[in-house]
C-alpha cells in the first residue's frame, strides 16, 4: 500500500490531499489570499483524519515548490519538510505550473499548453507545456506580452492552445492577436489532488528523492539595509 500527502501553499489557495493505491481519498481545498499559516496544519488533520491514516503510514509527503508567492512556497515546504522528517519518509517537490498543466491536460487533443500565473509584481510565471506535459520553454518571470515570444522559443507556431493558471486574461488577447486561438480552463490554481497523482506517477517506493528546495524566479522584494540594518549616529 502506497500512501502519499500532498500540499500546495504556493498561491491563493491552500490544499491537502491523501493519495493511497491508485487514488486520492480525502482532499481539502479553499481559496484563501492570506491564513495559510493557519489553516495547512489543520487541513492535513482533516484529510488524514478523513481517510483514516495515522502521518506514520505516510511513505511519501509532496508539495509545490514554486513558482508562486514567496511566503506561500516556504510554508509549504517547511511543512512538507516537517512531515516527512517525521515520519521517516523523502519529500518530492513538484513545480506549480507542471501541476496546473496537469490538471488541464486533454488526451485528445495534440495542442500545446500555456501555464500562467500573476506574480502580482505586474509580468507571469510562465512555462510552455506539449500536450503530454513534456516542458517546452520556461517557467520564467516576463511581462504578459513576452509569452508569445516565449511560445515561439518552444518551437510553437499559432494555432490551438490551452491556458491555465490566474493570469489567463492577461495573455488571451495578446495571443489572439498574434494569431493563437488560446481557449481557457478552470485550472486557475494548483491543487493538491494533482500533486499527489503526480507524485505517484513519478516516484518509484523505496526511492529517496532529492531534497526539494523554492524554485524563485524573481528575487524577493525586500533589499538588505545598508550598514546591516545598524542605527546611525
Amino acid at each position: 500500500m502506497v500512501c502519499i500527502l500532498a500540499l500546495d501553499t504556493s498561491t491563493a489557495a491552500c490544499s491537502a490531499a491523501l493519495w493511497r493505491d491508485g487514488a486520492v481519498i480525502a482532499r481539502h481545498f479553499e481559496l484563501m489570499h492570506r491564513g495559510h499559516a493557519e489553516q495547512l496544519i489543520p487541513m492535513i488533520e482533516a484529510v488524514m483524519a478523513e481517510a483514516g491514516e495515522d502521518p506514520r503510514a505516510l511513505d511519501l509527503v509532496a508539495t509545490t515548490v514554486g513558482p508562486g508567492a514567496f511566503t506561500g512556497l516556504r510554508l509549504g515546504l517547511a511543512a512538507a519538510r516537517a512531515l516527512a522528517l517525521a515520519a521517516g519518509v523523502g519529500t518530492l517537490g513538484l513545480r506549480t505550473t507542471e501541476v496546473l498543466a496537469a490538471a488541464c491536460r486533454d488526451g485528445e487533443r495534440e495542442s500545446p499548453v500555456v501555464a500562467v500565473l500573476d506574480s502580482k509584481r505586474g509580468d507571469v510565471y510562465a512555462e510552455i507545456f506539449s500536450a503530454t506535459g513534456e516542458t517546452l520553454a520556461g517557467p520564467e518571470a516576463i511581462p504578459p506580452d513576452a509569452v508569445v515570444a516565449l511560445l515561439r522559443r518552444a518551437g510553437q507556431k499559432p494555432g490551438p492552445c490551452r491556458l491555465c493558471g490566474d493570469a489567463q486574461e492577461a495573455v488571451l488577447d495578446l495571443l489572439g492577436a498574434d494569431g493563437w486561438t488560446a481557449e481557457p480552463t478552470d485550472a486557475l490554481r494548483p491543487d493538491a489532488a494533482i500533486v499527489a497523482a503526480l507524485a505517484a506517477a513519478r516516484w518509484t517506493p523505496g526511492e529517496t528523492p532529492p531534497r526539494p528546495v523554492p524554485l524563485y524566479l524573481r528575487p524577493p522584494d525586500a533589499v538588505k539595509p545598508k550598514d546591516g540594518g545598524r542605527l546611525r549616529r
